[in-house]
């Protein structure tokens, strides 16, 4: 198979209003642990071995700045640089060292759709991976609104070398090619009538481990904003929340992995019961406050 110039969606960077407070709720209650620390910017990994996961800045209010992608080597960054603007995309910055903590090169681009994305090669990774209980593992897939999911899939699948796995009647859902079998879906677009974050997506060791997580946000006043349950697409285990600053994550296991053999499904493909949203149909549809933070938090504006 031809591997594209992406290896694996890596961290996620967003802006905060309290990072002390965000610092205080991902360590303690989330379960990431600091990588380190650059001033008032926070950088929490989990137990992979990504340098981190996500990354903690201060803001006035809350904001999606960047979703990292990890580049498969350096020559990469060049070529997803001259690909985005072919497929109508921008460069915000082009190939240079990485300053912040995990080091490498990287490029920054913008989505047609004014997405920010950064594209990093040679970043540091951790050797520390034992498992830690209960403790999230990596990202396993950023939901980004679109107001228009067919213009947008394309500079994924044309630029980054993303390959469409499913589409629903609401999400298109695109994976990392790999050697082999991976992800079955690493980013996802979402039919929306904005251009907002809809959820971050943490890998749990199990179904165990995702249901403990979800017991530990109850005791921290954190209600299951949808879930349990099994999505179709991805037949991933999932349970939601809103967390600090009215982001949405979403802790999740088991993500079917999947070649270049799957068939890409369609939205006739992926149809409900009625009363169903999920494979189980133990959980309520998602809540009206899930549904509202999802419509929330933006990237930042192209300055003008």
């Amino acid at each position: 198979m031809t591997l594209g110039p992406i290896q694996a969606l890596r961290s996620v960077d967003i802006g905060l209003a309290d990072v002390p407070a965000a610092e205080k709720f991902f360590t303690e209650t989330w379960n990431l642990r600091v990588a380190d620390r650059v001033g008032e910017i926070v950088y929490l990994r989990g137990s992979g071995a990504d340098h981190h996961l996500l990354a903690l800045h201060p803001r006035s209010r809350s904001e999606l700045l960047s979703v990292t992608l990890r580049a498969a080597s350096l020559p990469a960054l060049d070529r997803v640089a001259r690909d985005a603007v072919a497929h109508g995309g921008s460069v915000v910055s082009s190939r240079q060292p990485v300053s912040e903590p995990g080091g490498g090169e990287a490029v920054v681009l913008r989505d047609p759709q004014g997405r920010i994305l950064r594209i990093v090669a040679g970043d540091s990774r951790h050797s520390d991976i034992a498992d830690h209980k209960d403790q999230p593992i990596r990202l396993a897939h950023a939901v980004l609104n679109s107001h228009d999911v067919a213009a947008g899939l394309p500079f994924y699948e044309s630029a980054l070398g993303m390959r469409l796995s499913d589409r629903t009647r609401i999400m298109a859902f695109v994976r990392i090619p790999q050697d082999g079998t991976g992800d079955h879906h690493s980013i996802a677009l979402a039919d929306a009538d904005n251009d907002c974050l809809n959820h971050v997506a943490f890998v749990m060791q199990d179904v165990d481990a995702v249901m403990r997580g979800g017991g530990r946000m109850k005791d921290a006043g954190y209600a299951i904003e949808w879930g349990p349950g099994r999505h179709g697409p991805g037949d991933n285990a999932f349970n939601y929340f809103v967390g600090p600053g009215g982001f949405v994550i979403e802790y999740t296991c088991d993500v079917e992995q999947v070649g270049d053999d799957y068939p890409v499904g369609q939205p006739e493909d992926w149809k409900w019961p009625a009363g169903r949203v999920d494979q189980w149909g133990i959980s309520a549809p998602p809540s009206k406050v899930l549904k509202e933070a999802q419509r929330q938090i933006a990237f930042p504006a192209i300055p003008s």
